[in-house]
């Protein structure tokens, strides 16, 4: 098993059209308070936030990142803001950003939305460690027999996941050509269900 380090990388570049505002300044922040926990926790280290339609992260007056909206959001402390200038190109945009970012010396990154903010650290630690002990390096979370996340990826993916990524789908043409992807059942740690509309308001 490889017990290298993993990044957390964090997406959160897209405008939440259907959510009516950018889903990183959910809840005043706390989808990215929670979202950067749970990677911190679940071992992950650097970790990444990857921005777009809120534009680069700024500094504040006491020096600590922020969001760039009124009223701005903090970072939290020891997280490293990103920017995907093409963003609106669609999620692949920031995952090619967010994996581009991370330091040469890391093994694995873990990539994560910012808008499933039931999956926790136990998450996150499960199928990091499944990706360290798989051959292939690569595992996912599966909810209900659906596939979820965090995806995590060793290192040597990296390029062909960059390479392959294309508009809104992310890294799931790279995913969905492999059979050695790890399926890590966490029906039991959360739902994992992602929101794409406000609390009430019917789709």
């Amino acid at each position: 098993m490889d017990n290298g380090r993993c990044a957390g990388v964090l997406l959160a570049a897209g405008a939440g059209t259907r959510y009516g505002r950018p889903k990183v300044l959910a809840q005043d922040g706390a989808w990215l308070r929670t979202a950067v926990a749970a990677l911190r926790a679940g071992g992950c280290d650097p970790l990444y936030v990857v921005l777009g339609a809120t534009g680069p992260a700024r500094r504040g007056p006491d020096g600590q990142w922020l969001v760039s909206e009124a009223p701005a959001i903090a970072i939290p402390d020891g997280v490293r803001p990103v920017w995907a200038a093409d963003w609106a190109v669609g999620l692949a945009a920031s995952l090619r950003t967010g994996l581009a970012a991370v330091e040469e010396t890391v093994n694995y990154a873990a990539i994560m939305p910012v808008d499933t903010p039931d999956v926790g650290a136990d998450v996150v630690a499960r199928v990091l460690a499944a990706a360290r002990a798989a051959a292939s390096g690569l595992a996912r979370a599966v909810f209900h027999d659906r596939p979820g996340h965090p995806v995590v990826l060793a290192h040597r993916h990296w390029a062909a996941v960059i390479n392959s990524a294309q508009g809104n789908s992310g890294a799931r043409t790279f995913l969905d050509g492999r059979t050695d992807i790890v399926a890590v059942t966490c029906d039991d740690l959360a739902t994992g269900r992602d929101h794409d509309y406000p609390s009430g308001l019917a789709r």
